[in-house]
């Protein structure tokens, strides 16, 4: 089950998100809504998660990436730690293992079957071990399955499916039947992990608690798609204190996410996909590639935009203020003002811990003789990175350094300009500009969707 993709699916989500509401109303304490999402997180990734062996092997995985994050923090809360490169290295390589598996598991024995039996022994031991947090759930399953709510889903599901096929999805939001270790938000999951390690090794993080981890790292609403969080800023809101008036600001700033993921993603880009995008999958002319370009770009804003309205929208019944993830992206002025507008909290979580710490890394060290060069060798670090993270395909690796010689491109023109003033400042050449970013942009997404590649 892939979240947020169906009718049926918003129908599951009841069952977490009723008791949260009625926490939140009932001015419940941090502690008390903490829990509530860790055992609701757990709950429903079991339901997402089939087959079975991929809820097995989510577990594993936790548990695996858990003990990377503990052993590293006793680390450096070790009074000989000097805080050793090589350890922190080692630690991140032992972290991302996993996902590597998941990224080259193309290549060695992608079959359902060999995982579930593989698997099969181990699941009968984690089961066993979460029967206390999957109970409730299960008996809710029969009892739903034991009335019209069931009927009324699979109607729904049949009209959702009518309606949500897509032309391309994005890479993490497609099912994870064909991989080994790839169970759904994987590559989500790692960034959160990640990002920890890096916080961890700066001192930021002091200390991980186990419930707490548990609900950052597997938090359901953003599991699948994102946006990304980071620890310490998910923590805060797990600690804070929420009144009754607060909650319903909340709540009502969830619904209106919920109503614009609903416009953008069954609406807008089922219309746009159904109308304009399908009928052009077969014609490859030159004209028709121009038009797909304009339209696979808006079904991709509003498939995703609305993924991630859902996420945003779900995480505040919870009391998260889970992070924004697009503004406006196709009004943006150039291609820096673009990456602070598109997929916001991928870009950002590339710059704060990719791009920053390359320049800043090198400016200390004296590895080149000018910034300009380190600045652009770490736009492209950065995209190639980000372009490998969507696949090992080449389409995804030429989006990522088309991305980068945009981005050192501009930032050339950006000095160029400061120099021969040879742009100016009216609303006219800042609607050239707009229109000028849009075009770029729009052909770096059909370099994205593989159309020119195929």
């Amino acid at each position: 089950m892939i979240p947020y993709d169906n009718f049926s699916f918003f129908l599951w989500l009841l069952i977490p998100v009723i008791p949260a509401i009625i926490i939140g109303l009932a001015q419940a304490s941090p502690k008390t809504r903490s829990l509530w999402i860790m055992h609701s997180s757990i709950g429903m990734l079991y339901l997402i998660l089939k087959p079975q062996a991929f809820f097995v092997q989510a577990v594993i995985y936790f548990i695996w990436e858990y003990l990377v994050i503990w052993f590293y923090l006793r680390y450096r809360q070790s009074e000989k730690a000097k805080n050793s490169s090589l350890i922190f290295y080692l630690a991140v390589a032992g972290s991302l293992l996993p996902l590597i598996l998941v990224k080259l598991s193309p290549f060695f024995v992608p079959n359902v079957g060999a995982t579930t039996a593989a698997f099969s022994g181990a699941k009968s031991l984690a089961t066993q071990n979460l029967n206390h947090i999957t109970q409730g759930v299960q008996k809710l399953s029969k009892t739903l399955t034991n009335t019209q709510i069931t009927a009324s889903s699979q109607m729904l599901s049949q009209f959702s499916k009518s309606i949500g096929q897509s032309a391309s999805k994005p890479s993490q939001m497609t099912s994870p039947e064909n991989t080994v270790l790839g169970f759904l938000g994987i590559s989500y999951v790692s960034f959160r992990i990640i990002g920890t390690l890096i916080e961890i090794r700066d001192g930021l993080i002091k200390e991980v608690n186990l419930g707490n981890f548990i609900s950052y790292v597997l938090f359901f609403p953003t599991l699948a798609s994102g946006p990304i969080d980071r620890y310490r800023r998910f923590l805060s809101d797990l600690q804070r204190t929420i009144t009754r008036q607060e909650y319903l600001i909340h709540f009502t700033e969830g619904l209106e996410y919920i109503l614009r993921g609903f416009l953008y993603k069954f609406i807008l880009a089922y219309l746009i996909n159904q109308y304009m995008i399908i009928p052009l999958n077969h014609i490859h002319s030159l004209w028709a590639t121009f038009r797909y370009m304009y339209t696979y770009s808006a079904y991709l804003f509003f498939d995703f935009a609305g993924y991630s309205a859902f996420a945003i929208g779900v995480s505040r019944f919870f009391c998260v203020k889970t992070p924004e993830n697009f503004k406006v992206p196709f009004w943006s002025k150039n291609i820096k003002d673009f990456w602070n507008r598109w997929h916001i909290s991928l870009s950002m979580w590339f710059r704060d811990y990719i791009y920053m710490r390359f320049v800043l890394d090198s400016a200390k060290k004296k590895r080149f003789n000018s910034r300009y060069t380190t600045s652009a060798l770490g736009y492209l670090l950065l995209f190639l990175i980000m372009g490998i993270w969507h696949g090992i395909e080449w389409h995804y690796i030429v989006y990522g350094l088309y991305m980068a010689f945009l981005m050192i491109v501009f930032e050339y023109l950006e000095r160029f300009n400061k120099k021969k003033h040879f742009w100016g400042d009216g609303k006219a050449w800042d609607m050239l500009a707009r229109l000028i970013t849009l075009q770029f942009t729009c052909f770096g997404l059909l370099i994205f969707s593989g159309r020119l590649l195929k």
